[in-house]
């Protein structure tokens, strides 16, 4: 719903020495409420968390509030893949794929970029629409193929309670989405009081968790709207509702390559990023043909 040069740079805070236990402070690297812009509060960019949480390199909070929100006209990525998980409300979209449609709440967007896309949307139907959007950097052998879009429905999303898998695998759920290295992304509701345990696999060294409604313990409290990275550790992270909460939660092996941003793109290397850019000009183009821009 948002591009790369939508500001690059989010406000992060060290931990405090409110952090009751040395086990705790050597767990959590580094946390944030990032920056708002009107509906849209950018939590990671790779000037900062996602330079450290890569292969994930942006992530995005969006939440018009019920106000009206006219969203984003179509616009390029390459080099990426984004995922949009709508909490509340609905979604509309389009892509050069030729995709076109409304998502429902509980529903996914994942656009694989590749060498290049365009695509666009905003809130849907009226009411309070809010979710996250977290792009993912593609690694060599994909940033320049075909891009692919897949729009999912609520019923179509594998559970393990209390987890929805977005990404990869959970408990005895799979997503049908095949992610482009290995990695978890999950979406996860607690009702106040309730405990859950997150055991990411032993080669994920890479682990966050981002607060999209209420706050959970663990167990140092993590408030709405804030993005927590975690230093790599063996053991399970433990989390408690303080009160009904909903909050995503990331992990995967490292992207042990290089972050060359474009406008609307992150790639390995100069030189993929400048042959993507002649393939978002050429798309372009075709759009203008055809009246859509």
């Amino acid at each position: 719903m948002s591009d790369v040069r939508s500001h690059d740079k989010t406000t992060t805070r060290p931990e405090t020495a409110t952090v009751p236990t040395q086990a705790l402070r050597s767990r959590i690297a580094r946390r944030t409420h990032g920056q708002r812009h009107g509906p849209i509060t950018r939590l990671m960019s790779p000037s900062d968390f996602g330079h450290l949480l890569k292969p994930f390199v942006f992530l995005d909070l969006f939440d018009n509030q019920g106000k009206p929100f006219s969203g984003f006209g179509l616009h390029p990525h390459s080099g990426i893949a984004t995922l949009t998980w709508i909490a509340e409300g609905s979604v509309r979209y389009e892509d050069t794929n030729g995709a076109t449609g409304l998502l429902p709440a509980g529903g996914i967007e994942w656009m694989r970029a590749g060498g290049g896309v365009w695509h666009g949307g905003g809130a849907g139907e009226p009411g309070r629409t809010r979710g996250f959007q977290l792009w993912i950097a593609l690694p060599p052998e994909l940033e320049l193929g075909t891009s692919e879009s897949v729009y999912l429905a609520p019923e179509l999303i594998p559970r393990a309670d209390p987890a929805r898998v977005l990404l990869g695998t959970y408990g005895t759920a799979t997503s049908s989405i095949k992610a482009p290295s290995p990695m978890n992304y999950l979406a996860v509701r607690l009702r106040a009081g309730e405990r859950w345990s997150y055991q990411p696999p032993a080669e994920h060294t890479v682990l966050w968790t981002a607060v999209g409604m209420g706050s959970v313990l663990v167990p140092d409290e993590l408030q709405q709207g804030e993005l927590v990275a975690f230093q790599p550790s063996g053991g399970p992270l433990q989390f408690e509702a303080k009160s009904d909460a909903e909050f995503m939660v990331g992990s995967a092996v490292s992207h042990d390559h290089e972050l060359v941003l474009g406008s609307h793109s992150v790639h390995t290397s100069a030189t993929a990023l400048r042959e993507a850019e002649v393939r978002i000009s050429e798309i372009r183009t075709r759009l203008i043909q055809q009246g859509r821009m």
